[in-house]
């Protein structure tokens, strides 16, 4: 793991470098004094070394990863695995793009000799440019941004933009530096108005790739984290604040040095311009030292899983969330304390861009920020465990569901009731009562803080671990079912018609099966709405004779229904038989899982959910008797659905 986490440093800081050398010749413009010259010319050495070490250390990586997939030493030096690798593997085909690249750019700038003539010379450099830059580029097509679906092309596109601003941002410090400490004597001083021009001229163009970077990297951390969790919770997560924490310096110093050394350098020579040229180099360096550190940190990342692959393991005894503002007493100070934090963050947005009394409003910013965040974010902390933000191993399905309310009535219900209201028969011997699984406070926590509680238990208030009685997938239905009675408890709230854009209630996926027909799922209507009906004969044959005698509008709306028997009959359909033809799916398999699971959303004895192309229930309609409901309104609901704007994502499948 070192080796392969040097050698891809290596090959990636030496690719970087690469482009930064072109880079910063181009932007510095071509030679015409002596010291200028000497410059460029020493730059064209050094880029020829680094494509020499590119291709050296991409080789070596090579041979790293064939013995890492191969499982042996040997197959690094193996030509067959080393065949099997650049002919069998995605990775293999970019790397042999981007040696082709690095050796085409090599030979370029080792045979094609040196033109005095500016427009030759432009093109020489521009075209060893665009060459080390499509050979950056093409990394992010050999890590993470190449197994995003969907989406992988705009994956890569970011994932490229990323790499070419850091490419010419970091790549040209040195180059630059070099430049710097040639013209702050006095034998250069005759290039000192060309490293002057330089410096602006990067100056410039790093302020426009540092937006780059900022914008590409938070994309990039959204794709690649996606949360506070897998930020502070996984490898992946921790190595990108460390990323963010070497960043910081590097902006810092190029800041200083755009605001205090480059007005200086037109200064008088002896006393003001050598000076701050001198200073300029010196904290150029730095930065160029510090952004090959980041780049180790990049290397280590592309080693290690995306956090959205890893479980979370949050390291923290507290976690801060909005949902604990509704707790007695949250709500004043955390209104108080977030404007006076956003008060101090227009102050110090405000020092950034006045110079008279800048650092006092610096600091008075900077003291109302603390003092706000001190106020507001007490309030927002409840207690964590590590496995506060871990995604359920089960996904929110009706046979989990199924399986979990079997359990619940087996090992919870003594304690916390029937339904869930904390009223069970042994309530009364307990330290304290149990909650009421049905409140709203029971869904403010995550599914991973009830997984934990049903593992470990609650010593205080008496409730007892099952992590030694449970297996794993019991844990998880368990918390699946409770999950369920929340959002049972919070779809009473649903009417029976479509609220305009307000998808909030997930619907728990199910699959059945339709006679011999293969198992179908509620995911594999993702796109097109579902009515998910409910029946008992006889009471609701008028009713389904009446969807079936509008099923072809249904299919018109894009909206497919799906008929379950609250009896699990497994001849359903021959019992619902008659004169209407019925073309809809009519379960014959799987209803008593669905009945599970739906049967906490309503127990009468007709029942129908809308669901949108999003997989939320937008609707609920039930009756204890024979259902009369015009059809017409369900069309409206349906119309009105597709008229919706996709403003939220899909309902995931498993519940958080």
């Amino acid at each position: 793991m070192t080796f392969g986490l040097f050698v891809r440093w290596a090959h990636l800081a030496a690719s970087v470098l690469v482009v930064g050398a072109f880079t910063m010749t181009l932007l510095a413009g071509a030679p015409r004094w002596p010291t200028a010259r000497a410059w460029q010319a020493s730059v064209l050495v050094w880029a020829r070394a680094l494509l020499l070490a590119a291709i050296v250390f991409g080789l070596a990586s090579l041979a790293w990863q064939a013995a890492v997939l191969e499982g042996r030493v040997g197959a690094a030096l193996d030509p067959a695995a080393l065949l099997r690798v650049l002919l069998e593997t995605q990775a293999g085909h970019v790397w042999l793009a981007r040696h082709g690249l690095l050796i085409v750019l090599a030979a370029w700038v080792a045979l094609v000799p040196e033109r005095d003539d500016e427009t030759d010379w432009l093109a020489a450099r521009g075209q060893a440019a665009l060459l080390g830059v499509a050979a950056l580029v093409l990394v992010g097509a050999a890590g993470h941004a190449a197994a995003v679906e969907p989406g992988t092309l705009a994956a890569l596109a970011v994932d490229g933009l990323h790499l070419l601003a850091a490419g010419i941002w970091i790549g040209a410090l040195l180059p630059l530096a070099a430049l710097l400490r040639r013209t702050m004597t006095e034998a250069g001083a005759d290039a000192r108005p060309y490293a002057v021009v330089a410096a602006r001229r990067l100056s410039r163009t790093s302020l426009v790739a540092v937006l780059v970077l900022a914008a590409t990297g938070a994309a990039n951390a959204w794709t690649f984290v996606g949360s506070v969790g897998g930020l502070l919770g996984t490898p992946y997560g921790r190595l990108l604040l460390i990323k963010l924490s070497v960043l910081a310096p590097i902006l810092a110093l190029a800041v200083a040095n755009r605001r205090r050394l480059l007005p200086a350098l037109s200064g008088e020579a002896v006393t003001v311009g050598r000076p701050a040229l001198r200073t300029l180099a010196g904290f150029v360096t730095i930065e160029a030292a510090l952004a090959l550190a980041l780049l180790a940190v990049v290397a280590a990342m592309g080693l290690t899983a995306p956090a959205r692959h890893e479980q979370p393991i949050w390291p923290l005894p507290f976690r801060l969330t909005l949902a604990a503002i509704d707790a007695a007493g949250a709500r004043l100070p955390v209104l108080i304390g977030s404007q006076v934090a956003i008060v101090g963050l227009v102050g110090l947005a405000v020092s950034a861009l006045v110079r008279a009394g800048r650092q006092l409003i610096a600091v008075a910013g900077l003291a109302l920020l603390v003092a706000g965040l001190a106020l507001a974010l007490p309030p927002l902390a409840v207690d964590a465990y590590p496995t506060t933000y871990r995604r359920p191993d089960l996904p929110y399905h009706a046979t989990s569901i199924a399986r979990g309310a079997d359990l619940y009535r087996r090992d919870c219900a003594a304690c916390h009731g029937p339904a869930g209201a904390g009223d069970g028969r042994d309530a009364r011997g307990l330290p304290r009562p149990p909650a009421d699984l049905r409140s709203p406070h029971t869904g403010q926590h995550t599914a991973g803080d009830l997984y934990w509680w049903i593992t470990t238990g609650i010593a205080r208030a008496g409730m007892p671990a099952f992590g030694q009685r449970l297996g794993d997938e019991e844990r998880w239905s368990l918390v699946n079912f409770v999950r369920a009675l929340g959002s049972a408890e919070a779809a009473k709230a649903l009417g029976t018609s479509v609220e305009p854009d307000r998808p909030w209630l997930v619907a728990p996926d199910f699959s059945f099966t339709v006679g011999p027909m293969p198992a179908r799922s509620l995911r594999d209507y993702r796109g097109r709405n579902v009515v998910l009906v409910l029946y008992t004969l006889p009471a609701s044959r008028p009713r389904i004779e009446r969807l079936a005698a509008a099923y072809e509008f249904l299919n018109g709306l894009g909206t497919e229904l799906i008929a379950v028997p609250q009896d699990a009959a497994p001849d359903a359909i021959r019992s619902l038989a008659g004169d209407v033809r019925m073309f809809f799916p009519i379960a014959t398999g799987g209803a008593e899982d669905i009945m599970a699971a739906y049967s906490l959303f309503t127990r009468a004895a007709h029942a129908e959910f809308v669901i949108d192309r999003q997989g939320y229930v937008r609707a609920r309609w039930a009756t204890a008797g024979a259902p009369e409901r015009d059809i017409n309104l369900l069309l409206g609901d349906l119309h009105q659905l597709n008229q919706e704007k996709i403003a939220i994502a899909p309902a995931d499948e498993h519940v958080h």
